[in-house]
């Protein structure tokens, strides 16, 4: 019989290890799917095929995105279908499908059917935008956390209410920003997005900001103002300072002011000063 204390010490093994929740009924036993059957070696100087007469005749190969039979890699060697795409290959066919949505819907319809990022398959919804999308300021935050996952929309918990409240200061709602983040779905556990899952979303993004044409974009934390604006420096030293964005779809450059994401604010409200003076500073140059 199973002592009670050891099932309760692996439940909070996997909830310090960011498994919050379960995304199905019986466990899965990745490393047995994980496996390979090994390639016998041949002999040596013994040919590694059997004699043509007696080989299968190979299944006429499809084309794949690539331009290249969809089992092959640029390297030659045989992809297995189920397989994520790697960093680079998930990055070009990312900007690829981004690059050919004309509207907004076309983007998001293209970001669902999206496989090249391994966040898709352990997040509940695909979160793509809120608000309103002929607003001049966009708003972009870093992923989803655990109600966005559930509900499908940007910051709609905890920090979401928080930035609502912050927003309503300078007499701004949802119906006059427009608000996404960098990646359309949940890390598991909330953790720090890797740079490979950014590198494989951020075309949906750049592409996102184009169709939009906002005339001020904020990021909101260091993820997301590093990314956008492609520099090493933390949120703490980029808050509060303009920069300029630019895109080849866009008419021009867009002014970007980083701010301090609103859960950092909740673990640290002595900071809620500087997220202050960050919002009059939009207020004042963007009145509305």
């Amino acid at each position: 019989m199973i002592d009670q204390s050891d099932i309760l010490a692996a439940l909070r093994w996997h909830v310090d290890i960011g498994c919050d929740e379960a995304i199905g009924d019986e466990p899965l036993d990745w490393a047995t799917l994980a496996a390979r059957p090994a390639v016998a070696r041949a002999p040596a100087g013994a040919s590694a095929l059997p004699p043509a007469a007696t080989r299968p005749a190979p299944a006429p190969a499809s084309r794949s995105a690539f331009g290249g039979p969809s089992g092959a890699s640029m390297f030659g060697a045989a992809v297995t279908a189920d397989l994520p795409l790697g960093a680079s290959e998930a990055g070009a066919s990312a900007r690829a499908r981004a690059a050919e949505a004309r509207s907004l819907e076309e983007l998001e319809s293209a970001l669902r059917a999206f496989d090249g990022c391994p966040l898709k398959a352990t997040a509940m919804n695909t979160v793509f935008a809120d608000g309103n999308p002929s607003a001049e300021i966009m708003l972009i935050g870093e992923a989803p956390g655990e109600d966005e996952d559930r509900q499908g929309k940007p910051f709609v918990g905890v920090s979401g209410k928080l930035l609502d409240r912050m927003l309503a200061q300078i007499g701004l709602d949802r119906s006059k920003v427009y608000i996404s983040n960098i990646l359309p779905w949940r890390p598991p556990g909330n953790r720090s997005p890797t740079q490979a899952e950014i590198a494989a979303c951020l075309p949906f993004l750049e592409r996102h900001v184009e169709l939009i044409g906002p005339k001020v974009l904020v990021p909101l934390g260091g993820t997301s103002a590093k990314t956008l604006l492609n520099r090493a420096e933390g949120i703490t030293r980029l808050r509060g300072r303009w920069f300029d964005y630019a895109s080849p779809g866009l008419t021009g450059p867009v002014p970007v002011l980083p701010m301090l994401h609103p859960a950092y604010l909740l673990r640290n409200p002595i900071a809620k000063r500087e997220a202050w003076r960050d919002l009059l500073t939009l207020r004042q140059r963007f009145p509305g």
